[in-house]
């Protein structure tokens, strides 16, 4: 990491290069050098206009990890290495953390600059001051949120994973963190472009970026600038009911917009029964993992001519849900993925 810093310290084309994309205050800690975010030198040389580091920095990276030890599992950064990122880094303060489900934080966040934008589907890199390690989280909001209030919402699973387990232990409101959108698993049409038939496949966690997209769409359906008219279902499994994280708001949706559908699925119900009640009588709860005959119908149901699909969840599910689609013939270009570990 020596050498690292010092090319940081001393490569002013660099230090330039990457002005507009990380906080300029920069400090040197021993044998990191880190932003006045807490984020390692590692994190600045990611930018897009400095590719030609990265090779270099990843080699470093690897040589120590085996030196020291250390997994050899991937982190946020290496596996959306080819993603498209932001230039711009912005800074965010925490007004709200809520309790989604006995695993799930959310949190709302003020973002500082009103030039940040995202698209639904897309997630933020995720700065902690202290915190070595860069999270990645989607956001779980809609744009319309951000425009009116500029806030955003992450929804975040308990894990060791150091971002994640500051959320749940040592996140407060009033924590500063800094943030930076990239992704290329999103749906922004334009106002005039056709009402494309979506499928939203999601597993766990992996509803955060598609309930993005959801909201986007209930807000895009009343827009007189976008009157979007196209169907969108939504396929949504968890272990339990507990986990099916925003099924109330997602109910109440479908039931303002009747474009949009939900159908939920409960792998390990608790007492091994799904709870009864009026969602049960409406077929929206079904016990078991998504079967290949509950996707044909649901494709069946919609206009497989401007189909677009997305999943998101564990690698395993996603690479089964995709290869169902492909025997039912949905076109490659029409089927997008986004995997989280």
């Amino acid at each position: 990491m020596e050498r690292l810093a010092f090319i940081c310290v001393f490569d002013m084309k660099l230090l330039s290069c990457v002005r507009h994309t990380a906080p300029l205050v920069c400090y040197w800690s021993y044998s990191q050098f880190f932003l006045k975010t807490g984020a390692p030198c590692s994190r600045l040389l990611l930018s897009p206009l400095d590719s030609r580091f990265r090779g270099f920095l990843y080699s470093h990276r690897s040589m120590s990890a085996k030196s020291n030890g250390a997994a050899s599992n991937s982190t946020h950064l290496e596996r959306t290495d080819n993603s498209s990122r932001q230039e711009s880094v912005t800074s965010a303060t925490v007004t709200e953390i809520s309790q989604l489900s006995e695993t799930v934080k959310k949190l709302h966040l003020k973002v500082e600059d009103n030039r940040f934008i995202f698209k639904p589907g897309q997630w933020v890199d995720f700065f902690i001051p202290g915190v070595h390690t860069v999270g990645g989280f989607s956001i779980c909001s809609s744009p319309r949120e951000l425009k009116e209030k500029s806030t955003i919402e992450l929804a975040v699973k308990h894990s060791d994973h150091r971002p994640a387990l500051w959320v749940h232990t040592k996140c407060i409101v009033g924590s500063k963190v800094h943030l930076r959108v990239g992704g290329d698993f999103y749906f922004d049409p334009s106002p005039g472009d056709c009402s494309p038939d979506l499928l939203l496949v999601a597993g766990g966690v992996g509803i955060n970026p598609l309930y993005s997209i959801v909201r986007h769409v209930a807000d895009i359906s009343t827009d007189s600038q976008h009157q979007y008219t196209g169907k969108t279902m939504l396929l949504f499994s968890a272990k339990n009911q507990d986990e099916l994280l925003y099924k109330d708001s997602l109910m109440e949706i479908s039931k303002t917009c009747p474009s949009i559908r939900c159908k939920f699925f409960v792998t390990k119900p608790e007492n091994g029964n799904c709870k009864t009640g009026a969602d049960e009588i409406q077929n929206t709860y079904e016990h078991g993992r998504i079967s290949e005959s509950r996707l044909q119908e649901v494709v069946s149901s919609l206009d497989r001519s401007q189909l677009i699909c997305y999943i998101c969840g564990p690698p395993p599910m996603i690479q089964r849900m995709s290869d169902i689609l492909y025997k039912l013939n949905i076109a490659k270009d029409r089927i997008h993925f986004e995997r989280w570990w």
